[in-house]
């Protein structure tokens, strides 16, 4: 499958300051920018910066930043899923995961994790990926903001649907695990009934559990 990666951006003007959200970013403009310290959901920023930059260099991955001038202050990755996780056993070339989303404190609401989702979307190469996202609690910054797991959801899926995600029913284990996790996932507009049908086998595998 060819990999088109189509460059667009959008000015947030936040309270705290506009920001631009784009991509996707190369490997080299990534390594030339900045990144937050506070950008530690995953782990330690230096670490994630060097993390991003190896995604951007797959065929397949994308990174759409928040940008405050010279510094990345918020990202989204767009990969393969990991090989260890089911939804790669079907070895879908067109089957792609929102992996990671991350903004600092600063720049949180006002509107900035939508255009994150929006940006992505803009590029016409996404209508040819199933994209897919698991939301567990236990990545939620709960303390951080002070809202309960509930309130937390409600917020992820209020971002996620803005790149036109919706949810979607699974027997994924670790989902299944606790009722505010959750599978999300966008089906391209030139996705074939083939793929989708691949796509549902793979989020039930336990088919007694239908």
């Amino acid at each position: 499958m060819k990999h088109i990666k189509t460059y667009n951006a959008m000015e947030v003007k936040h309270k705290n300051g506009a920001v631009i959200v784009e991509g996707p970013i190369s490997p080299t403009e990534l390594t030339n920018l900045e990144f937050h310290k506070e950008l530690i959901a995953f782990r330690p920023s230096d670490q994630q910066h060097q993390a991003l930059i190896e995604i951007a260099q797959l065929p397949e991955g994308r990174i759409i930043i928040v940008r405050d001038r010279n510094v990345i202050v918020g990202y989204v990755t767009f990969l393969y899923p990991d090989p260890l996780e089911r939804w790669s056993q079907g070895n879908m070339k067109n089957l792609i995961e929102l992996g990671a989303i991350e903004i600092i404190p600063k720049f949180r609401e006002g509107g900035v994790g939508k255009a994150l989702l929006e940006v992505s979307m803009m590029d016409d190469a996404m209508e040819d990926y199933i994209i897919l996202t698991t939301e567990y609690y236990w990545h939620w910054d709960l303390k951080g903001t002070k809202l309960n797991v509930w309130e937390y959801r409600k917020i992820m899926e209020k971002m996620m649907s803005a790149g036109g995600l919706e949810y979607y029913a699974t027997d994924d284990p670790e989902i299944s695990s606790h009722p505010a996790n959750c599978l999300m996932a966008r089906i391209g507009e030139r996705i074939d009934q083939e793929s989708i049908q691949q796509f549902d086998s793979l989020r039930f595998i336990n088919r007694f559990m239908y």
